[in-house]
């Protein structure tokens, strides 16, 4: 079984991959395993926070940029040891540094609790 987006191997009874989060396939295509031995994938930021990686997801997937996040089901782990990290397609990092360039990162739920509070 294999990741169709970022190809990694897995052994039989696994359906999903862990990090891309798609179904597997039972083999490669061939044409799709010759792109990833000649893509290389660069790492561009890393984070614990999932709320980053939806909002970074949907940006770089709204401009066709090539990525895939290794480690992105992170949290499922106790305790947290090893961050996502945002691997692009090394002809596509620097357009991806400028998409991302503005985003405040580390965004949360309660950033701002005290200015709504009632008390």
């Amino acid at each position: 079984m294999y990741c169709p987006r970022c190809g990694t191997e897995y052994i039989e009874g696994i359906a999903v991959c862990a990090d891309c989060g798609i179904p597997l396939a039972e083999v490669l295509p061939a044409e799709d395993q010759c792109l990833r031995e000649t893509a290389e994938f660069e790492e561009v930021l890393t984070t614990f926070n999932a709320g980053d990686l939806a909002i970074i997801k949907s940006l770089l997937d709204g401009e066709s940029i090539e990525y895939f996040i290794q480690g992105e089901f992170f949290n499922y782990v106790e305790p947290l040891v090893q961050p996502a990290r945002l691997m692009v397609r090394k002809d596509q990092v620097n357009e991806t540094r400028e998409i991302l360039k503005d985003l405040d990162l580390e965004y949360g739920p309660n950033d701002h609790v005290e200015e709504w509070s009632d008390e």
